[in-house]
C-alpha cells in the first residue's frame, strides 16, 4: 500500500484548499483512509476519517463543519475540502489506511503518505 498526498499549500485565513490523497498497491476498496496532522512543535493528531465503502465519516469536533472527506473508488483517492480555514488549521497533513474503521490512534494506522503542508495565514 503506498499513500501519496497533495494539495497543500499557503492560504489566507477564511480560505479553502483541497487536498488529495492516491492510492496504489492491493485493493483501495479493501481500506479506511483518514487524514491526520501534525503542528510545529505538536503531536499528530486525527482529522477525519471515511470508511472503505465510503459510506460513514468522521471528523474531529475542531474541523466538524468546515472540513468534508470524501472518497472515489474508481479513481483511487479520497480528498479532503478544508473550508473556513484557520490559523489553528496549519500544519502538515497526512493520509493513512488501515482495515479497521473504529479508531483515530495514530499507531493503529499502519499505512501513511508522506504529508503536505499546509499553512494559513491570519
Amino acid at each position: 500500500v503506498q499513500l501519496q498526498a497533495s494539495g497543500g499549500g499557503l492560504v489566507q485565513a477564511g480560505g479553502s484548499l483541497r487536498l488529495s490523497c492516491a492510492y496504489s498497491g492491493g485493493t483501495f476498496g479493501n481500506y479506511n483512509i483518514a487524514w491526520f496532522r501534525q503542528a510545529p512543535g505538536k503531536e499528530r493528531e486525527f482529522v477525519a476519517k471515511i470508511r472503505r465503502t465510503g459510506g460513514y465519516t468522521y471528523y474531529a469536533d475542531s474541523v466538524k463543519g468546515r472540513f468534508t472527506v470524501s472518497r472515489d473508488n474508481a479513481k483511487k483517492t479520497v480528498s479532503l475540502q478544508m473550508n473556513s480555514l484557520k490559523p489553528e488549521d496549519t500544519a502538515v497533513y497526512y493520509c493513512a489506511a488501515n482495515t479497521y474503521y473504529h479508531t483515530t490512534d495514530s499507531s493503529l494506522w499502519p499505512f501513511w503518505g508522506q504529508g503536505t503542508l499546509v499553512t494559513v495565514s491570519s
